[in-house]
């Protein structure tokens, strides 16, 4: 009797378990190129929205600093365009793309007449106590409290060694601003001004930050002094 032999097909060099060891590592692949770009999108996503709120805030503050002008507007705003024009650098660089809009300035009218009324009488007797009233802006009434709750930090893109800037606490003041996310903290004195209760400057920020992000959106802020 003649053995019979296995037709093979001519050309094929790739047995079934090869076949599958091959397919097995393409879709390898294929996943792992989308956790990649996954993963790419979504750090420039969180760059971006940190850059993007620095600026919406940045350019809030001008706008109010246009509209209530005093003696040291000029100096600030001048600071604070600064700031704008390195954050938009920034966003360019990071592939940002959303349109951020300077705020309409508030728009202020004459005040109408009032109507004549009658003087009403004053009472004719004065209360013993004055009522008590809550510390306004979030500042807190003193050392070692927790301010600003629910805020979230970023940076405000200025140069120099760590410093803060703060439209709620006065220069001069120290804060100790700490990220959940990583349990990093650092004190900073307040140098500047501006439209949040706080803002690193770009070496504060770098001590605290995680990688790659540029919003720290469980933040604890703490007045030290």
């Amino acid at each position: 009797m003649r053995r019979s032999r296995s037709y093979k097909r001519p050309g094929s060099g790739i047995t079934g378990r090869n076949r599958k060891i091959a397919i097995g590592a393409a879709v390898a692949v294929l996943v792992g190129g989308g956790i990649a770009v996954g993963t790419g999108m979504s750090m420039a996503s969180t760059t971006c929205d940190g850059l993007d709120q620095s600026l919406r805030e940045t350019i809030s503050f001008m706008n109010e600093q246009k509209a209530h002008p005093n003696a040291q507007t000029d100096a600030v705003l001048a600071n604070r365009q600064a700031v704008v024009d390195l954050i938009n650098l920034q966003r360019k660089q990071a592939g940002c793309t959303t349109n951020i809009a300077a705020p309409a300035a508030p728009v202020t009218t004459a005040p109408t007449r009032a109507a004549t009324k009658p003087p009403t009488k004053a009472p004719t007797k004065a209360p013993t106590t004055a009522p008590t009233t809550a510390p306004a802006n979030n500042a807190g009434t003193g050392a070692g409290e927790v301010v600003c709750k629910g805020s979230t930090v970023t940076l405000s893109g200025e140069a120099g060694a760590p410093f803060a800037s703060s439209g709620t606490f006065p220069i001069g003041t120290k804060l100790k601003v700490t990220n959940l996310d990583n349990n990093k903290s650092i004190t900073v004195t307040v140098q500047t001004t501006s439209g949040s209760c706080v803002l690193l400057n770009n070496a504060a920020f770098e001590q605290v930050r995680e990688a790659g992000k540029f919003l720290i959106r469980r933040a604890v802020i703490e007045r030290v002094g």
